[in-house]
């Protein structure tokens, strides 16, 4: 029974297109694909957020008991160390005055210019100890001031270099980002060029290029010997018995 076959081949220009595509599938199938190029991360901290980290760690010296230490200038001990100074010599002309007042009322070693010296070194005493406290005080509290006022300047300009920092951290980490995403495009360009030649190629219609209708009907299958054999015997039979040859 003859089978005939019926192929319809696409027109020359797109054979030799789909031959190219698919030829280029086999190398690309087994090329892996270098996840590293465009592996995620973040970017490192910059100067400005790592300065204000350092300088928020140092504040510690600017709070507590000791805060005020580091803003008593010398100035102000040589203020202090002058005024006391001066009151001491004011004291001792002061003693002085009352010994000569003691000589010349004839008291001089007594028991009563005994008693005046003493309470003037008494109060003389607790008048310098009060002056000494007065200065230290006065100082202590304009270190504090100042002390605290430094605090809170150091303070402003960790925010301000802090957002700062966030600001330009921000634009570090979206640049960063697209260059991931460029590598990552990058990486896949081949691959993703041939996706769009076969959505392309899968989507033209087979009828906008001519096509090729080729028939085939395949040849009957040669006799076998035995059949030859037979189909001659039985022919020379026939031809032989119109002779009368066989009866």
């Amino acid at each position: 029974m003859a089978v005939e076959e019926t192929r319809v081949l696409p027109a020359p220009v797109l054979e030799k297109v789909l031959e190219s595509y698919v030829d280029k599938l086999p190398g690309m199938m087994g090329k892996p694909i270098d996840t590293d190029a465009y592996k995620p991360g973040v970017p490192d901290r910059n100067k400005l957020l790592t300065d204000a980290y350092d300088a928020a760690g140092g504040l510690g010296s600017l709070v507590g008991p000791d805060a005020y230490k580091s803003f008593m200038s010398p100035y102000q001990n040589e203020v202090m160390d002058a005024t006391l100074s001066e009151f001491d010599r004011q004291q001792a002309i002061g003693q002085t005055g009352l010994r000569d007042q003691a000589i010349s009322a004839g008291a001089y070693g007594g028991g009563r210019e005994g008693v005046m010296q003493a309470q003037y070194m008494n109060q003389g005493a607790m008048n310098r100890a009060n002056l000494q406290a007065q200065l230290l005080n006065q100082g202590f509290t304009q270190a504090n001031q100042l002390a605290s006022q430094d605090l809170m300047n150091r303070q402003g300009l960790g925010n301000y270099m802090t957002a700062l920092g966030k600001d330009k951290l921000g634009y570090d980490t979206a640049k960063y980002d697209a260059g991931i995403m460029a590598a990552r495009e990058k990486e896949y360009e081949p691959f993703t060029r041939m996706g769009l030649i076969g959505n392309m190629l899968a989507s033209i219609n087979p009828g906008a290029f001519g096509s090729t209708t080729v028939g085939y009907q395949p040849g009957a299958a040669p006799a076998s010997p035995m059949a030859s054999w037979l189909g001659g015997a039985a022919g020379a039979g026939g031809v032989l018995g119109k002779l009368g040859i066989f009866g």
